[in-house]
């Protein structure tokens, strides 16, 4: 569903679109059809809840990306991501799989078989950051940061932990390309927590539960957007909130996107598509049997030209 405006103190409220899988169930919030990214973040998808039975898990066969940052992180589950530079590693709550596609690279993202022999369940956020036009060409890169390693805050009835970026007087150990924050809070009843300082657009994602914003009661699976300054708190309700927060600094202007590539011209996602199409990208060690064929559809002549992802289980 479309973003729609807001009461006064918010900018905009974005409906995600949800997508039923067989009973997994995704729901994008970014791109937008009225905005394309908050701060860096041009990409944002919730996976789940969801369970798979035994036997079943995800399976998302290898594919490409280009001019961006995927940021892997779950509540519930484990995903096995597996890339072309060699990299083999398990994802489980709390942590942080950074990967910089630069220049290109592709990856998978799988169930491992041990976790198949039973039911297993997923929940979590898969998004993308989108890199600046003097870093769009860097060489891929990946980073894993256990839970352990990064900032946790706890206040309150507030329990924080900073993911990418700073914010609340604290600054994750992952290296980003630009200024800005991402954040996993879970509030108990009737907490606040108070939007980050020194950031020019911010969001919020209401993953499980409400919040209330200056009077205004928002129910999970909507992400709020605010205005530039704003002094606001986020206030949970009677079940409590578990929310991501996350913006930066305005990106230097908008991106083409077309399937899982982001670029600053249309040329460069034309360039992606022929080398995906040619095998210019490599082969993922382990699992190289198969792949996401490039979807065959018409680019329109528009600023954005958006196409279905495989960087997450919508494909």
């Amino acid at each position: 569903m479309p973003a729609s405006p807001g009461p006064a103190c918010i900018g905009q409220v974005i409906l995600p679109r949800a997508h039923d899988l067989g009973g997994f169930e995704v729901r994008r919030a970014l791109p937008a059809k009225e905005r394309q990214m908050v701060g860096p973040f041009i990409f944002f998808d919730q996976m789940g809840p969801g369970e798979f039975l035994t036997g079943q898990g995800l399976d998302v066969r290898p594919h490409p990306h280009i001019g961006l940052a995927t940021v892997t992180y779950l509540f519930d589950g484990e995903i096995r991501h597996r890339d072309t530079l060699g990299s083999d590693q398990p994802i489980r709550p709390g942590d942080v799989n950074w990967m910089t596609a630069g220049r290109g690279i592709a990856h998978s993202e799988r169930t491992a078989e041990v976790q198949r022999t039973h039911p297993n369940r997923l929940f979590g956020i898969q998004s993308w950051v989108a890199l600046p036009r003097a870093q769009e060409e860097v060489a891929p890169s990946f980073v894993h940061h256990p839970a352990a390693s990064l900032p946790l805050l706890e206040e309150g009835g507030v329990r924080l932990r900073l993911i990418a970026g700073h914010g609340w007087g604290e600054r994750a150990p992952v290296a980003t390309p630009s200024e800005l924050f991402y954040a996993d809070a879970v509030l108990a009843p009737g907490a606040a927590l108070p939007l980050p300082d020194g950031h020019e657009e911010r969001g919020v994602y209401v993953a499980t539960g409400a919040v209330e914003v200056a009077g205004d009661r928002f129910e999970a699976g909507r992400m709020l957007l605010f205005r530039p300054g704003d002094g606001l708190a986020l206030r949970a309700g009677e079940q409590g909130a578990r929310l991501l927060l996350l913006g930066g600094a305005a990106m230097d202007g908008p991106r083409h996107l077309f399937w899982n590539f982001v670029a600053s011209s249309r040329e460069r996602i034309e360039q992606a598509k022929a080398d995906w199409k040619a095998g210019r990208f490599g082969t993922v060690p382990g699992d190289d049997k198969e792949f996401i064929p490039l979807p065959e559809i018409r680019v329109k002549a528009a600023p954005v030209v958006q196409a279905p992802s495989a960087g997450s289980p919508t494909s």
